[in-house]
């Protein structure tokens, strides 16, 4: 991929990952990107670096449009591996540069670096940095989703460079969210976005709303939002920045989602009648099977359903190991606003359900009870139980969301 300008001399320099599939466990099918940014003005400026094997990649980029050795700035949005691990490579190359970021960047980078030959400015919100016909405010956004994490706003050209805000896996030759929608879709991009929130944002919903807020307080008139990763929004900003907006209030579809794994199928068994339960009351279900989904994917599933149910048979007592790996994975993140069961079979003792119900209770959520257990393979009375089940799970469900 080639520097592409996104305004009047404002230049996407990134990389494509074509074939990354695992990005910190969590599965990318279709890639991602390292977005950073070169403004040209009177002062050269350079807002974020990428992954380091692909710091050459964004140094040709660069020296497409310029000599490195003429940046004056670098901004550092956030020091997370994906974005800051070539830092070093640049550095060589500017020798003249003086880096911003937030106290907390700092603090970090050292941890990663000697930077103690690097001429480091730290900043707040508020701050500004006037580079000849444009300033660039900084916006620090803590736990979005690094404590150093911010955001710069290029005023005059009414861009945000929103640092993993927004973002998306997804590789592509299309740079915009107007291009891409001619090959792909538009709801495919949006998948794309709700996927990237519930796996990585999910637990910082309240602070998320706070931020986009004071951004508003701020009177930022933005034309362009620009993330780290995936593409860039300018077609319509206001979109995606509702949507965050919907999905930081706890948005959910009423309906529900059967996450499960099991055994010797006497579980998953149980999650037919359970479907037909919920179908009869009148809403639809996603059954995942979490040894046949990678975990990611069922984050994503259980976060666009307003209602779960886990199922899980009991080995030595307690839980299937992969249903404890998910909601291990899930407690982790937080979630708010979603309404739960639990359901599975057992042998000669029980406890599986028992302990779902524990960490449900733990994660602070809605709790749909009493659970359901059968013994062995489900008979035709055990199928009734788990219709019943369904049934009563899918109505107050219902109820529920009419909460929301």
């Amino acid at each position: 991929m080639k520097a592409i300008e996104l305004k009047n001399g404002v230049y996407w320099v990134g990389a494509v990952d074509w074939a990354v599939r695992d990005f910190h466990g969590y599965v990318t099918p279709k890639g991602t990107t390292y977005n950073n940014y070169l403004i040209v003005d009177d002062e050269i400026t350079l807002l974020d670096t990428v992954k380091y094997n692909f710091a050459d990649v964004t140094i040709k980029n660069i020296k497409n449009i310029v000599e490195p050795s003429k940046i004056r700035h670098l901004v550092i949005n956030h020091i997370e591996n994906d974005h800051a691990s070539s830092l070093d490579k640049i550095m060589q190359l500017t020798p003249n540069a003086t880096l911003y970021m937030t106290e907390k960047g700092k603090k970090g980078l050292e941890r990663f670096f000697d930077i103690s030959k690097w001429n480091i400015k730290t900043v707040k919100t508020g701050d500004t940095l006037n580079i000849g016909k444009r300033t660039l405010l900084f916006i620090e956004t803590p736990m979005l989703h690094w404590p150093d994490s911010m955001m710069t706003y290029i005023k005059e050209e009414k861009i945000l460079i929103s640092q993993d805000a927004f973002g998306q896996h997804i590789a592509s030759a299309a740079r915009f969210d107007d291009e891409y929608c001619t090959c792909e879709s538009m709801a495919e991009l949006e998948d794309g976005v709700v996927d990237y929130y519930a796996n990585i944002l999910m637990p910082f919903g309240q602070l998320i709303k706070n931020k986009i807020a004071d951004m508003q307080k701020m009177g930022l008139d933005i034309e362009m939002i620009a993330p780290d990763h995936g593409i860039i929004w300018r077609a319509n900003p206001q979109r995606v920045l509702q949507t965050y907006i919907d999905m930081a209030s706890g948005a959910a579809r009423p309906r529900a989602v059967i996450i499960y794994d099991t055994m010797w199928h006497s579980t998953e068994e149980m999650t037919l009648p359970i479907t037909k339960g919920i179908r009869d009351v009148g809403l639809e279900s996603k059954v995942i099977k979490l040894r046949a989904t990678p975990m990611s994917i069922a984050i994503k599933e259980f976060w666009e359903a307003r209602g779960c149910l886990i199922g899980t048979p009991t080995l030595n007592n307690i839980m299937y190991p992969s249903v404890a790996e998910f909601l291990t994975h899930l407690r982790g993140l937080r979630p708010k606003n979603r309404i739960m069961g639990a359901f599975g079979s057992y042998g000669w003792g029980g406890g599986a359900v028992k302990e779902a119900y524990e960490n449900f209770k733990k994660m602070g959520l809605e709790i749909f009870e009493p659970g359901l257990q059968i013994l062995y393979k489900p008979s035709a009375e055990d199928e009734a139980k788990c219709y019943d089940f369904g049934k009563e799970f899918a109505k107050k469900l219902k109820e529920y969301h009419q909460k929301f």
